[in-house]
């Protein structure tokens, strides 16, 4: 038992002094983490006295919890602070490296450390949305147990990114994204700070220069971002005469080109975003809709995904109230097919605005789904005779293609026959709008079939 024990502690001590020498190395958001709840800024639903989780960790007994938050929001340093503040020995994996055997080693350490030095082991997953289900069910087991208290981080819906089993052992705690208030008393503090940030580099931040407003803003409420650019600004910045450096709105413009967009092409963010740019065309709004398409193309999005939800939108939302609006949308398609991006952006935009200023109709997906609950129902109904091509002797003979009329025949290319199965005779699927185009569809149709519009028990000619 004794080898068992130096063992861990040796292991511990290696581990402790592998993370002091790579935190002295670390970038700046790492090197001001706090590490205790009285440096932690925000949450405070979660971690202010008297909350929930304040009491828990204040007992020593932490539950295995999911943190839910933005980029930036703490996740991290909170598990950090809960694995301090309880005692507890930290393992930290990111998903994104680890594999099914880094877990099972982490797991035999906290089982032997459990039983030799009777603590408690804090398995923290950062991005635990990129586990698959097989590494998932690998921590299963020894969560339930007790052999490990996780602490999962996801910017993701964890409902949508962590298998059931798991989720139901797991308390889900959401982090908000910080108030541009705390951005600002983070980054003070890291100015100010001499042993881990800024605080030995002499920093004055243009007081009439909006620079750290600017920060703050481009930094879309992301600690990490804020600091790092911050960081990168100093060092950018040499010392006037006096040894100071002075930080311009111009040093901050250069060191944050491009705001942090959160989005995920693979979780939450893409399919709100899509959601967002679909439900904006289709309540006509081209402010919005070209807001949610830069959105997407500027966070990385596949520009010929987001082609495709035009193609769709066109037929789904718009149909035959104008049917350019698909030739537009597939012209979009091809475009950035042809020209690729980022010059494509501007046919994506043009299609866009032309599906969010045109007139709007859904009868034709309403149409179609009709259709499809009815062959759900009536899968097997028989082509009439007088619709199906005699193309042997046999065929004609026994029916296929009598008493059909062909209407180019009649006046107006049109003449008033049976086309639907005998028991459905009557039925009708597609009812244009009075949107757009369809009005000249319904004044067309009212002109060719007698009982158009009429509700069946009031339609003549036609028997079910």
């Amino acid at each position: 038992m004794g080898s068992k024990i130096r063992r861990c502690i040796m292991t511990d001590m290696f581990e402790q002094e592998a993370e002091e020498l790579k935190q002295k190395e670390a970038p700046l958001a790492t090197r001001m983490r706090p590490a205790t709840f009285s440096d932690f800024v925000g949450q405070k639903h979660l971690i202010g006295p008297g909350r929930v989780l304040r009491k828990a960790i204040e007992t020593g007994k932490i539950p295995s919890v999911i943190l839910w938050g933005p980029p930036g929001s703490g996740k991290t340093t909170l598990a950090y602070i809960i694995a301090d503040a309880t005692e507890s020995h930290f393992s930290p994996v990111s998903a994104v490296s680890a594999g099914v055997a880094d877990l099972r080693r982490i797991i035999d350490e906290a089982n032997e450390r459990r039983q030799t030095l009777h603590q408690q082991t804090i398995l923290f997953i950062d991005e635990i949305h990129r586990f698959n289900k097989a590494q998932q069910d690998a921590v299963l087991p020894f969560v339930e147990d007790g052999t490990i208290t996780l602490i999962g981080a996801t910017t993701e819906n964890p409902s949508f990114e962590v298998i059931a089993p798991l989720l139901s052992r797991c308390q889900v705690l959401t982090l908000n994204p910080l108030t541009d208030d705390e951005i600002r008393l983070i980054t003070m503090r890291a100015l100010k700070d001499t042993i881990r940030g800024l605080g030995t580099f002499n920093i004055e931040i243009e007081p009439d220069s909006d620079a750290l407003s600017h920060l703050i803003t481009m930094s879309n409420n992301d600690a990490r971002v804020a600091l790092n650019a911050l960081e990168m600004a100093a060092l950018a910045t040499p010392p006037d005469t006096n040894g100071k450096r002075r930080i311009s709105l111009a040093t901050i413009e250069d060191a944050v080109q491009h705001r942090a967009l959160r989005y995920d092409k693979g979780g939450e963010q893409h399919y709100d975003t899509i959601s967002a740019l679909h439900k904006s065309l289709r309540g006509s709004d081209p402010d919005a809709s070209l807001y949610w398409l830069a959105r997407m193309l500027e966070a990385g999005e596949d520009p010929l995904y987001i082609a495709r939800r035009l193609v769709r939108f066109a037929s789904e939302d718009i149909g035959m109230a104008d049917p350019q609006a698909l030739v537009i949308a597939m012209a979009a398609q091809q475009a950035v097919h042809f020209i690729g991006m980022p010059e494509g952006n501007l046919a994506l935009a043009q299609a866009a605005v032309y599906l969010a200023t045109a007139p709007k109709s859904n009868s034709l997906y309403q149409a179609y789904s009709k259709v499809q609950e009815e062959i759900k129902q009536s899968p097997a109904e028989s082509i009439p005779l007088h619709l199906r091509n005699p193309v042997t002797p046999l065929m004609k003979e026994t029916g296929y293609g009598q008493g059909y009329k062909y209407a180019h025949d009649y006046p107006e290319h049109f003449v008033e026959q049976q086309n639907l199965p005998d028991s459905l005779q009557g039925k009708h699927y597609y009812a244009p709008s009075d949107q757009g185009y369809e009005k000249t569809i319904i004044a067309r149709l009212k002109a060719w079939w007698h009982d158009f519009g009429k509700p069946p028990e009031a339609k003549g000619g036609r028997e079910d």
